[in-house]
């Protein structure tokens, strides 16, 4: 299974790797927005990743027992996204577009993380991309400084080396 092209209610493929990489032009430590028209052009982008993500993420979700909390928190995160896609932005507001922007990549960041829980998409610890069934992997067992919090997981091989702030 990869990360990169699935479809679960066999539609359209999921390419998660091209949504994440859409969010990174906002969030994240060395996020550079674009101004202007490209910002405009990306939170287009933003909403078209979320409708195509929501019918899969959904149709995962419904798949899971009525009782299963991976599909309760997934099914209110789609309420979540669907509400931000109903919210608008009055025209020439440059911050308020950018703000908007950003709230639906954080939105398509938990629905990314939702599908690939739900698809049982297994990440890398270390880089948050996919692992393939023919990569070299390594088990990883982190465990929190400061309390009891354990992550554990695989990691690609050329990742072992890497540092990773949490």
């Amino acid at each position: 299974m990869t990360g990169t092209a699935q479809t679960t209610a066999g539609t359209v493929p999921v390419d998660i790797d091209t949504m994440r990489h859409s969010i990174s032009q906002l969030l994240g430590p060395d996020a550079q927005p674009p101004a202007g028209e490209g910002l405009a052009t990306l939170q287009g982008l933003l909403r078209g990743h979320l409708q195509l993500l929501i019918p899969e993420v959904e149709h995962a979700a419904l798949k899971r027992d009525t009782d299963d909390v991976p599909r309760y928190v997934a099914l209110a995160c789609i309420g979540e996204a669907r509400t931000r896609l109903r919210t608008t932005v009055h025209e020439g507001e440059q911050h308020g577009t950018l703000v908007h922007a950003r709230r639906l990549a954080r939105r398509l960041t938990a629905l990314c993380d939702h599908y690939e829980a739900l698809t049982e998409v297994a990440m890398c610890l270390a880089c948050d991309h996919p692992l393939h069934d023919n990569e070299d992997t390594l088990p990883y067992d982190h465990i929190s400084p400061s309390g009891p919090a354990v992550r554990t997981g695989r990691i690609h091989a050329r990742c072992a080396h890497t540092y990773r702030r949490h």
